[in-house]
């Protein structure tokens, strides 16, 4: 009997391969034998992250492909390899995106302050480079009748947090367009594709590690702050967020769709008092 869990020979197609969140997922995903699609814009990130997996999981099934997630174009080509190699789409992780220092708040600045080119940017990197994909890669699965979407929220998006207006912004969008496409997309194939969102919480990554961490790896004032409001008291690992990611794309959660998951140490849940 299969297991509801069962990712094998699935093809998954995973954008922001490169990056630490997304990237061991990705690595996670073909240790699980799904054949995964990473997708970058640096060719050299990407041989190194083709690299990661290879060492891992030397049996893996995988792909590398660069790709701008706001490059339509890109974005087709990499369909195009992916079917005329594998012939299908079964999911879709949405894990680019990212910040910008113009695009936040400081302590010393105010509003008005804002870097509102840079407040675009964040916007449209995390906003659009999670629909364009969508639009792209989702007509496979609509056509095939089946298939997983998974986004990539933050714990800023149902909850002010200082500083990242951007982002939080940018976040907010996304978790109302999987809501959005996930009706849609149930409407249309009776709940055979389905849009969920993971919800992080604080993990140590590249953009934010100096916001958190002194160089000598003791906490920021901002790092103390996330962590007196986080009950488990810490920061969440990389690999904390496979199961989740493993559940969503499987046939686990075959009845779930317009979720937004928290995987956050409690963060969300707290109210800080």
């Amino acid at each position: 009997m299969q297991s509801l869990f069962d990712l094998s020979d699935r093809v998954i197609v995973v954008t922001g391969a490169t990056g630490v969140l997304a990237g061991s997922a990705a690595n996670y995903l073909a240790s699980q034998h799904a054949r995964v699609v990473y997708l970058g814009r640096s060719q050299e990130k990407l041989d190194a992250a083709l690299s990661r997996c290879r060492a891992q999981t030397p049996d893996a099934e995988f792909i590398g492909v660069v790709a701008d997630v706001l490059d339509r174009k890109a974005l087709e080509s990499a369909r195009d390899q992916v079917l005329q190699k594998w012939g299908c789409i079964d999911g879709l992780l949405n894990g680019a995106g990212g910040n910008m220092p113009g695009a936040t708040v400081p302590p010393e600045k105010d509003f008005s302050d804002l870097d509102f080119d840079s407040f675009q940017h964040v916007l449209d990197l995390n906003l659009h480079g999670t629909v364009l994909p969508s639009l792209v890669f989702s007509p496979v699965m609509l056509n095939a009748g089946a298939g997983s979407i998974v986004n990539f929220s933050s714990v800023s998006a149902p909850q002010a947090v200082t500083r990242v207006v951007g982002y939080s912004a940018a976040k907010s969008a996304v978790e109302n367009f999987t809501r959005w496409l996930a009706v849609d997309m149930a409407r249309r194939t009776e709940g055979k594709v389905r849009v969920n969102a993971l919800l992080p919480g604080f993990f140590i990554g590249e953009q934010n590690r100096r916001l958190l961490t002194n160089e000598d790896g003791s906490l920021t004032e901002r790092g103390q702050l996330v962590i007196q409001n986080t009950p488990f008291g810490r920061f969440g690992e990389a690999n904390e967020l496979h199961g989740a990611v493993h559940y969503l794309l499987s046939d686990a959660s075959k009845f779930a769709t317009g979720t937004i998951m928290p995987v956050d140490g409690g963060f969300v849940a707290f109210s800080g008092v």
